[in-house]
């Protein structure tokens, strides 16, 4: 006769395994992409990637499409952001940096896109000129505020961030990469 209880800690055992198994994966993928890329943050990769829905699940391809789907995300989002702040009073120097950003954003929004869509047909070096695209856009945005003395820029988080993210993915592509050939 079958007992539901008997399963009990076959199930937890399994789910426990699992969670770690994840953790592993996700934190030895974040070592590797840290150590081959020095603007990768281990703590900002892990943290990332922990938080993201499906993560505990995916193996490092998986990972890779997730940083993807968090950039588009970000990407979204900031430019969003920017839209909100034009609607605000400002001086007219950072009013011309942020018309920059949102435009710089609005091409990483298709950008994103494209690497994502290129990505799932496992066509990596598109993947990696479209999101290399989107990691120079906040780079860009980010700098033209530094070019202006007293314009502080409201975007350095959200820049910093599409920056790592980037990163997080172009590295996963390497990974992938070396493992195929």
């Amino acid at each position: 006769m079958f007992s539901p209880w008997c399963s009990l800690p076959f199930i937890l055992f399994t789910l426990f395994f699992l969670s770690i198994h994840a953790q592993t994966l996700i934190h030895g993928t974040c070592k590797v992409c840290s150590q081959q890329d020095p603007t990768v943050n281990y703590q900002f990769c892990t943290t990332s990637l922990e938080a993201a829905s499906g993560s505990r699940h995916a193996d490092v391809r998986g990972l890779g499409k997730i940083s993807l789907r968090l950039t588009h995300t970000n990407v979204s989002d900031t430019r969003s952001h920017v839209k909100n702040l034009l609607k605000k009073k400002g001086s007219s120097s950072q009013k011309m940096r942020l018309d920059d950003c949102f435009e710089l954003y609005s091409n990483a929004v298709t950008d994103i896109k494209h690497a994502m869509k290129s990505y799932k047909s496992k066509h990596y070096d598109e993947a990696n000129v479209h999101i290399s695209s989107v990691m120079d856009a906040a780079t860009t945005c980010e700098n033209g505020f530094k070019e202006k003395r007293n314009v502080v820029s409201p975007l350095t988080k959200r820049n910093n961030a599409t920056f790592e993210l980037c990163g997080i993915g172009l590295s996963i592509i390497h990974i992938l990469r070396v493992g195929t050939k």
